[in-house]
């Protein structure tokens, strides 16, 4: 999006140009965010790739390219976009693995990556043990939206028509193991019912299967479900993260039913594992300092997002965390690719 600048709602462009001084003053007052480090003095110092394992387009390619701009802004230094799609981001996350770990190679860690760590028994890396958490980006909180169709106008009255008629509902993702297959299966194993899951190739045909009434429910992304919803074509039950989104603020937040559940859309950045942690203090100071800024949070929710803001321990900690939750519903549902 071009717009990221735009100064009816955000400082100059100019005022995000990071001089030295300021990031050692911002370091000087960033708490536990990040450590006390030296500095890589002369990072960047030529443009920085972001790989991204989706194809352009879509709400993550989207909010990435929007950070990407601002991260130029801020350090001098071009960040530059590299869209490596395939086998669930797979290609993507080991082409970084092998990168030099220098910091001119990144990648946008997703939701995906803790599911695969789990679900592709045969990687030849392993997402936390060969990548350095960086810093997170957003959190995207998913949906839970039904055909019109369908005789439920809440969730307890959708887990109780589920539960009279077991393996007849039928739920949409946008692949097996993506995230809208798995907090489907989150969903499965904390309300106790039985539904079959049908998987697309990407949220968009699955989208067109549940307006058309061939499958009953989806967990999806707010940003792809809000205008159907909106309109009316949908009906949302609930957001499947701990509190409400100000995106859907009508829409209660799944845990005041199914107590304890939360899950969601995420993504952040992730570099070679060996890469100088003076390189990794300036990326994340960096990343976390203009999600911090008004202006970018304001598109960020007008996208349906929320700033994730980790530095880097915290953020590997999320991502172990993720890891572990999503492989114990893995087991559970019994998925497997390999």
């Amino acid at each position: 999006m071009k717009d990221f600048g735009r100064q009816k709602r955000r400082r100059p462009v100019q005022d995000m140009r990071l001089s030295r001084r300021k990031l050692l003053r911002m370091a000087a007052v960033s708490g536990p965010l990040l450590p006390p480090v030296v500095f890589a003095e002369d990072y960047p110092t030529r443009p920085v790739r972001l790989v991204v394992g989706l194809s352009p387009g879509g709400s993550v390619d989207l909010v990435t390219r929007i950070v990407a701009r601002a991260l130029s802004e801020f350090l001098g230094q071009q960040f530059i976009i590299e869209n490596k799609p395939g086998a669930s981001g797979d290609i993507a996350t080991e082409a970084v693995v092998r990168a030099t770990p220098d910091g001119y190679t990144l990648l946008v860690v997703l939701a995906a990556n803790a599911i695969n760590a789990t679900l592709h028994q045969k990687l030849r890396f392993s997402p936390v043990r060969d990548l350095t958490m960086v810093a997170g980006m957003v959190r995207v909180p998913n949906v839970m939206e039904v055909n019109p169709a369908v005789p439920a106008n809440t969730v307890p009255e959708f887990i109780a028509y589920a539960k009279a008629n077991p393996g007849k509902l039928s739920y949409a993702s946008g692949g097996t193991g993506s995230s809208l297959h798995v907090i489907g299966e989150l969903f499965k194993m904390m309300a106790g019912i039985d539904m079959v899951h049908v998987p697309y190739r990407g949220g968009a045909p699955a989208m067109i299967d549940l307006l058309g009434g061939r499958v009953q429910v989806m967990f999806d992304t707010i940003p792809q479900a809000i205008e159907y919803i909106r309109d009316g074509k949908l009906r949302a039950l609930a957001v499947t993260t701990a509190t409400r989104s100000a995106s859907l603020p009508n829409v209660p937040a799944m845990s005041d039913f199914v107590p304890g559940f939360q899950a969601g859309s995420w993504w952040g950045l992730a570099a070679p594992k060996d890469v100088p942690h003076e390189i990794v203090h300036v990326l994340s100071l960096a990343t976390n300092a203009v999600l911090s800024d008004p202006g970018m949070q304001v598109r960020l929710a007008e996208l349906g997002t929320t700033p994730l803001l980790y530095g880097p321990a915290p953020f590997a900690s999320f991502v172990e965390m993720e890891t572990d939750k999503w492989a114990r519903v893995l087991k559970f549902s019994g998925t497997t690719e390999d």
